[in-house]
């Protein structure tokens, strides 16, 4: 038994297609338009004029954003450098007035200490009472002191120019810098050594003094100081040096700073002259009651 044959689809080939349609119509549409105007005795259409007038009109509008952009910019620039000027001068008028204050501070400060000085002379028990105050306040740093003693120098390791010949190294080392636990290290030897007044950088370390690392900066009494920094000790030298350099911690911290390239030194001084610190903040000590008693009464005024 034989089945029906079977009828095929014509079979189209989409490339030749293509090819013939490319070889069949070598002309351009747009070409065959004008060609057709042309025979016609009409004038053939020019559509490119409105697309050149859309380009032109398009870069009058990016020029005249671009010279708004600007003159704002510029604008802009010259109010935040009058700003800037203004900040700079108000500071800078400040700080004289501060600074002028700080003079008739010391001044007046002078003037008391001399009168209170020759007051109290004048007798035995004033001079007993002159002796003692003198005691307290170098012990509290609120005079200024001027004596022999040891300077300590801790400064941060050196950028490696070599690593990036553009500008040094990418990033710096925390490594390499010198934390708060490293001054409060030397400060805390100077101080076991025999130390009889200590400051950081010109700032003079009182009983109630801090050294703290916030952010970048190191506070000492909450005020920053910065790289390199200088331990001023006042006390006999030899003693102080002898002391200081036998202290576990400072020959761990000379290793440290060895390994890390920080800059660790000392050198006798025969006079260094240390400011006296702030004026700490008063407090006052309430007892405590004991068990079963009234409780004790707030000494402020109205309390």
């Amino acid at each position: 038994m034989t089945g029906t044959p079977r009828r095929e689809a014509p079979r189209f080939s989409l490339g030749a297609s293509l090819l013939d349609a490319v070889l069949a119509e070598t002309l351009d549409p747009a070409y065959a338009q004008a060609a057709e105007a042309r025979a016609a005795g009409r004038s053939p259409e020019r559509p490119r004029w409105r697309g050149r007038t859309l380009v032109a009109l398009t870069m009058a509008i990016a020029g005249l954003l671009v010279a708004v952009t600007y003159d704002q910019a510029a604008a802009g620039a010259e109010g935040r450098a009058q700003v800037r000027e203004a900040l700079v001068s108000d500071i800078d008028r400040e700080s004289s007035v501060s600074d002028d204050l700080q003079v008739q501070l010391e001044d007046l400060s002078d003037e008391v200490t001399s009168t209170r000085e020759e007051l109290l002379a004048a007798s035995a028990v004033g001079q007993d009472a002159l002796d003692e105050l003198a005691r307290g306040e170098e012990g509290s740093a609120a005079v200024r002191v001027t004596g022999p003693g040891l300077l300590v120098t801790l400064a941060n390791a050196d950028p490696k120019a070599d690593e990036d010949p553009v500008g040094g190294t990418a990033e710096d080392n925390p490594q390499g810098r010198v934390r708060d636990g490293d001054l409060q290290v030397v400060v805390n030897a100077l101080w076991a050594a025999g130390a009889e007044a200590v400051s950081i950088n010109g700032q003079r370390l009182g009983p109630l003094t801090a050294i703290r690392f916030a952010g970048e900066a190191v506070l000492v009494d909450f005020k920053p100081v910065t790289n390199p920094y200088e331990i001023s000790a006042i006390g006999d030298p030899d003693t102080l040096a002898g002391r200081f350099l036998a202290s576990p911690q400072v020959n761990a911290l000379a290793l440290i700073s060895k390994t890390y390239g920080l800059r660790f030194d000392y050198a006798r001084k025969d006079e260094l002259t240390l400011p006296a610190a702030s004026t700490p903040e008063l407090r006052i000590a309430v007892p405590e009651a004991p068990a079963g008693d009234a409780p004790a009464t707030d000494p402020t005024p109205g309390g």
